[in-house]
């Protein structure tokens, strides 16, 4: 009988702990994280670039030919006469990469890196790690969006961004209805130079940043969240809702890379990470007319500025996750020197 009884408790044993591991694998499988796992992709369908013309605001996509409007055209062509160019337009798929803002200061460019999540470790904790993705000139592939745009002014003046500028995405068609990667998606501005005189198209075109001073990350759809996102901010202590209104939310952008085996994919170490902060719109008086929003990017000389802008899905974005992957994305900026014209 004691035997028995002993099996019993034995067989007992046993099955909970199966029933716990059954349970815990359950929990591992429904749940989602920032970072896209099973190498999901995000597909780039459209890059429209407007500017407004208010008091003789001008771009170029190589400080000779100016405009009033820059296509994706034009970027990609870019290079016929900027022979300098380093527009990565890529015409397919990308994936998240993420960045800390820092610049890397021979090339000028932002430091950005490509993140990927490994299988669980013996302790069943997702391990997170990153390989630095250098930008070039081509319309093939790459992990993001990055090009140069010239602004010309002849006077003194603050370059706007305004509320008529937009990232928007369709519906993934899969998981959650509400997922949109558009929702993780970024926009920068690094200043790289500038001339007083349009005639320096050499010396504008070479010019390049050495430091981060200027640098405005822009999050376009900062105050919505899928209730996927609302969970893995829970994960890094922030309380979100689902759907429009929220404050925008921190994130640690990378600003290294990090080698196997990996960190925790929740891990805010500072020998890897950078808390960013991307500011939003601002309003102009105390109606809150959307239409009266705008963002101030930079001080604009009098002759030639040389801006390079990025474009990509942050990997360390709450609604970055499998959910949200595989939806279009096009990127729509508007610009102006006089905050209360809204630049449609």
């Amino acid at each position: 009988m004691k035997n028995e009884e002993k099996n019993k408790k034995k067989r007992r044993k046993i099955f909970l702990s199966l029933l716990l591991i059954l349970f815990i694998g359950v929990i591992l499988t429904a749940s989602t994280y920032t970072w896209f796992t099973a190498n999901r992709q995000v597909t780039v369908d459209t890059l429209d670039v407007n500017v407004s013309t208010s008091a003789g605001l001008q771009i170029s996509v190589d400080a000779m030919d100016w405009k009033t409007i820059v296509t994706k055209d034009d970027i990609i062509g870019a290079s016929a006469t900027y022979r300098a160019a380093t527009n990565q337009v890529p015409s397919g798929q990308t994936n998240p990469v993420s960045t800390a803002g820092t610049v890397d200061a021979g090339t000028g460019f932002l430091n950005m890196y490509l993140g990927t999540l490994a299988d669980t470790d013996a302790s069943g904790q997702l391990k997170l790690t990153a390989t630095k993705s250098t930008e070039t000139n081509t319309t093939d592939s790459g992990e993001f969006i990055a090009f140069d745009l010239f602004f010309n002014v002849t006077e003194e003046q603050t370059l706007y961004l305004t509320s008529a500028s937009n990232v928007t995405g369709g519906d993934t068609g899969a998981g959650e209805t509400d997922s949109k990667i558009q929702y993780a998606s970024r926009v920068a501005m690094l200043p790289q130079g500038h001339v007083e005189n349009v005639s320096q198209v050499s010396t504008i075109q070479a010019a390049k940043a050495t430091d981060a001073t200027g640098l405005v990350i822009w999050e376009p759809n900062a105050d919505i969240h899928t209730a996927t996102g609302v969970t893995n901010a829970a994960l890094y202590s922030q309380t979100v809702k689902a759907g429009a209104g929220n404050a925008p939310v921190a994130y640690y952008g990378l600003k290294d890379v990090i080698s196997a085996p990996g960190v925790d994919f929740t891990s805010t170490d500072g020998t890897y990470f950078q808390q960013v902060q991307a500011p939003v719109l601002k309003t102009t008086n105390s109606t809150g007319i959307p239409e009266d929003s705008y963002l101030e990017v930079l001080h604009l000389e009098r002759g030639v500025t040389k801006v390079r802008f990025y474009m990509w899905v942050e990997g360390q974005d709450v609604d970055c996750e499998d959910y949200a992957s595989g939806g279009d994305l096009k990127y729509n900026l508007v610009f102006s020197i006089d905050p209360q014209a809204n630049g449609a």
